[in-house]
């Protein structure tokens, strides 16, 4: 009994080990971004696409909610909020589908929900800048770095999971329960 406690002592570090690792990866791809017309653009799509992905919607919340919100907060305050709610829910709609629709199917799945998820990145984002700065003219002004931002970061995040192979190595690591 005590090997078995073990074992599941030893799943739930993985886990949480994991959590706070694509979080940390998270609130670096925060730091920096590639300049462009009103802002710049970030690649931490990737990182909450792919946490999505592996993890179950509490930690991929952790991870591209909290994770963005921090790196906001540290680096560039003024959307904070508008992070933690849109990379909050697309991680969690990303994690739902990869999780629990289509069980068989789940790159189909998994494509479905970055796909999702990138929508609601895009309309989130959008709608935040044109709240937080009063002019619907600035969220305009990036949409096209909203939507590019949105595509490479659902494209990489499928591409480490699934060609990489990174969802086999993961479930094998935390998800066995041998």
């Amino acid at each position: 009994m005590a090997y078995v406690s073990n074992r599941k002592a030893k799943r739930t570090t993985y886990r949480i080990c994991s959590t706070a690792l694509l979080m940390a990866l998270n609130i670096a791809m925060s730091s920096f971004g590639v300049p462009v017309p009103g802002g710049h653009f970030y690649m931490n799509d990737i990182i909450i696409c792919t946490a999505a992905i592996l993890l179950d919607p509490l930690a991929a919340f952790m991870v591209g909610g909290v994770g963005a919100f921090l790196g906001d907060l540290f680096f560039y305050p003024t959307p904070m909020f508008v992070s933690l709610v849109t990379h909050g829910l697309q991680a969690i709609v990303i994690s739902l589908f990869s999780h629990y629709v289509m069980k068989k199917h789940r790159v189909l799945s998994s494509g479905i929900g970055v796909t999702i998820g990138a929508v609601i990145m895009i309309v989130g984002y959008s709608l935040g800048r044109a709240f937080l700065y009063s002019t619907p003219e600035y969220a305009i002004m990036k949409l096209p770095y909203q939507i590019l931002q949105a595509v490479v970061g659902a494209v990489v995040g499928m591409f480490l999971c699934w060609k990489c192979k990174l969802v086999y190595v993961f479930d094998r690591k935390i998800i066995q329960k041998n």
